[in-house]
């Protein structure tokens, strides 16, 4: 079962667990079997489950991931990769020009610029900052 190796008062002692049964251990000490009657029965060793494992919360009780409905809105600039929005750098009915900076992504640590893909304005912005987004989520909508 489980070995041991002991040193007490300079003597080196060899221990082997051989069997626990309730509360006594069959033992072998260099060698030697020994039957060890226990004052408590061993602990058996329960680990139990709680089930289903729950999805993170913010404090509102709302998922810390929010998953966007898969809509492919026309003009839709998308999330390129998961992360937090940091901030919105245009408003609804502002003029952008493509390759302008509409907002600011925060994705494995590093801050990435989220740029219109055409020139246009802007119709709607599907996001706020602190939000979490998934990879292809809509952000802004260009008309």
């Amino acid at each position: 079962m489980k070995s041991f190796k002991y040193t007490i008062n300079g003597n080196v002692y060899k221990v082997h667990i051989n069997s626990v049964l309730e509360d006594v251990a069959e033992v072998e000490v260099n060698g030697t079997p020994y039957k060890v009657k226990m004052e408590k029965p061993a602990k058996k060793q329960v680990v139990t489950l709680k089930r289903p494992v729950q999805a993170p919360t913010t404090s509102t009780g709302a998922p810390v991931v929010t998953r966007q409905a898969a809509s492919s809105t026309p003009g839709a600039v998308k999330s390129p990769l998961p992360g937090v929005i940091l901030e919105i750098k245009c408003k609804v009915g502002d003029t952008v020009k493509r390759g302008q900076t509409l907002l600011i992504l925060e994705a494995m640590k590093m801050e990435n610029n989220i740029n219109a893909d055409r020139d246009g304005s802007v119709i709607e912005i599907k996001v706020n900052k602190g939000d979490s987004v998934l990879e292809n989520a809509d952000l802004v909508v260009i008309g």
